[in-house]
């Protein structure tokens, strides 16, 4: 009768083990969901930084924040810098001459061919360089400073000028954008392992090649801050 009576005793409070297990898990997840809802990692963090530490499944030393949660604050860093740079086109009376989207590779920063190049020409205008020491600085800020950047050139239909330099605008896109990157490698000090340029002709037009209007638009450099997911393809 003592030996039961004692086995009762040793079993009768197990039961609260595994219900508290179990609403700390509740718990947890409901956290989850409403961080992911919200998309507020940094509050998301500091809750679980509350449980950390103490009784229960959560313990100190292991972290329980998955890879999706990297990814979103990630891809949060991006819509920071779009804000910053919109307002920064804005201040510069910009908006007409820098679009600034964040699309399925990451962020692009488009300039229209007229804020860096005069028509049919390579060389960065003298008016443009404060344009790009701006851009330089937000890209190299302790922020943003690890993301990798690609220059883009793109040019419309219109053949070129052999005169000018350039055999075909396959030359002209590609010189365009390696000069925007060497400025922001050889003077801003971007880091060149971050950075690559590319040129594509009139094969990757934002419009229809038909009208005076639509391939200005066409003609334009791009830097493209790539988000998280393709930075893992980049070489």
């Amino acid at each position: 009768m003592m030996r039961r009576r004692r086995a009762e005793e040793d079993t009768g409070d197990n039961w609260l083990t595994t219900y508290s297990d179990m609403v700390t898990l509740l718990l947890c997840f409901f956290v989850l969901l409403y961080t992911f809802s919200t998309l507020d990692v940094q509050r998301f963090k500091s809750v679980l930084a509350s449980f950390q530490g103490g009784s229960g499944m959560l313990d100190g030393s292991d972290t329980i924040i998955p890879e999706e949660l990297n990814l979103i604050k990630a891809e949060d860093d991006l819509t920071s810098l779009k804000d910053i740079l919109e307002n920064y086109a804005m201040i510069s009376n910009l908006e007409e001459e820098i679009t600034i989207s964040i699309e399925e590779r990451g962020l692009i920063i488009r300039f229209m061919d007229r804020v860096l190049f005069d028509p049919g020409k390579a060389d960065i205008k003298p008016e443009a360089y404060d344009i790009l020491d701006s851009i330089a600085e937000i890209l190299n800020s302790e922020e943003f400073g690890n993301r990798l950047i690609k220059v883009e050139g793109h040019a419309d239909t219109t053949p070129v000028n052999p005169a000018d330099g350039f055999p075909t605008n396959w030359e002209l896109s590609a010189i365009r954008a390696t000069n925007v990157l060497r400025y922001l490698v050889e003077e801003k000090n971007i880091d060149g392992s971050r950075i690559s340029s590319s040129g594509y002709s009139f094969y990757r037009p934002i419009a229809p090649n038909d009208t005076k209007e639509n391939k200005a638009k066409n003609r334009r450099v791009d830097i493209v801050i790539l988000n998280s997911i393709q930075e893992k393809t980049e070489p």
